[in-house]
C-alpha cells in the first residue's frame, strides 16, 4: 500500500472548522478519509474542533474520534504547522491563548497572508452572534455600542460556562426562526467581512454558521469553512493563493464517476493471420 503522503493531495493551507468530536453528530470517518487524502504546509482549525459543551453533559468518544486527533498531531510531527482557533463549543482553549502544546500553537485569531499576498482574518465567528442579533439598534448607536457589544458577548458566554449554562448560538437561534435564518447568515456574513476591514485584512475566513461558502462582499473575501456534521466542507488554499471550498462528498462521488468510466471494456481476441475475422 503507497505511503499517504506520497498519494495526498499537497496544498499550502488547510481550514477546518466545526467538526464537533465528542458528539454523535460529528463525521469523523469521512474527516479521517479526507485528512489522509490531503496535506498541507499549515493548517487551521477554525474553532468547534471538540464540542467541550456536549462531553460536559455526557461522555461520548469513540475511537474514530480519537483517530481524527492523532492523525492532526501526526501531520504536525511530520512538519505541518496546526493553528488552533477555538470557538464556542471548545471556548475552554480559549484560557490558554498564546500558549503551544505539542506543536500546536492556541491563539483568539490570526491574520493569514496568502501566497499571492492577500491578508485574510482567521476566526471563529461566535464572538458576533450578539452584534448580529441587535444589529439594528447598533448601529443606531455606532461604532463604541458595536465594540462593547463584541465585547459583552465573550464576557457574558465565559460566565456562562463557569456557571454552568448552556452557550447562547446565532446558529441555534436563528434555526428557530427559520424563515429568518438566511436573513441572519447573510448579515453574519456582513459583520465578519466587515470585521476583516476594520483589522486591514482583505478577507476573512471563519466558521460556526455551519454554512459554507467563498464571495465577495464589498470588496472583501467572504469565506466560511462549513462543517463536519452535514457538509462536510474545508476550504484549501492552492499555491498561488487560490482560495477554494472543497465538498469532500462531491469529490468522492466524482472520482467514483471517474473510476467506473475509466474502466476498459472487454478486448476481443485479436484474429488469427491468415484467417477472416468472423463478423
Amino acid at each position: 500500500m503507497a505511503d499517504e503522503t506520497e498519494t495526498a493531495t499537497r496544498v499550502r493551507t488547510l481550514f477546518l472548522s466545526d467538526m464537533h468530536l465528542g458528539t454523535k453528530g460529528c463525521q469523523a470517518a469521512l474527516l479521517l478519509d479526507f485528512l489522509r487524502d490531503y496535506d498541507a504546509d499549515e493548517i487551521y482549525l477554525v474553532g468547534d474542533i471538540v464540542d467541550g459543551w456536549q462531553l460536559r453533559s455526557s461522555w461520548y468518544w469513540p475511537q474514530a474520534h480519537n483517530d481524527v486527533v492523532q492523525k492532526l498531531l501526526r501531520k504536525v510531527r511530520k512538519g505541518t504547522n496546526l493553528v488552533y482557533v477555538p470557538g464556542n463549543h471548545d471556548e475552554f482553549l480559549r484560557d490558554y491563548i498564546g500558549t503551544h502544546f505539542g506543536g500546536v500553537e492556541i491563539a483568539d485569531s490570526r491574520i493569514h497572508e496568502a501566497a499571492d499576498g492577500r491578508r485574510y482574518l482567521v476566526i471563529h465567528g461566535d464572538q458576533f452572534d450578539m452584534v448580529v442579533r441587535h444589529a439594528r439598534w447598533l448601529a443606531h448607536l455606532g461604532d463604541g455600542a458595536y465594540t462593547f457589544a463584541l465585547f459583552v458577548n465573550t464576557g457574558l458566554n465565559k460566565v456562562r460556562r463557569r456557571l454552568g449554562l448552556s452557550y447562547w448560538s446565532l446558529s441555534a437561534w436563528a434555526k428557530l426562526k427559520v424563515k429568518n435564518a438566511v436573513n441572519f447568515i447573510g448579515k453574519f456574513e456582513e459583520f465578519l467581512a466587515a470585521e476583516a476591514r476594520r483589522a486591514g485584512a482583505d478577507g476573512v475566513i471563519c466558521g460556526h454558521i455551519h454554512h459554507a461558502a467563498n464571495r465577495d462582499i464589498d470588496g472583501l473575501r467572504y469565506l466560511n469553512t462549513g462543517d463536519w456534521v452535514e457538509s462536510c466542507t474545508a476550504i484549501v488554499e492552492h499555491y498561488d493563493g487560490t482560495m477554494e471550498v472543497l465538498h469532500y462528498p462531491s469529490i468522492l462521488r466524482a472520482r467514483s464517476a471517474d473510476a467506473s468510466t475509466t474502466q476498459e471494456a472487454p478486448r476481443l481476441p485479436a484474429p488469427v493471420p491468415g484467417r477472416r475475422a468472423v463478423a
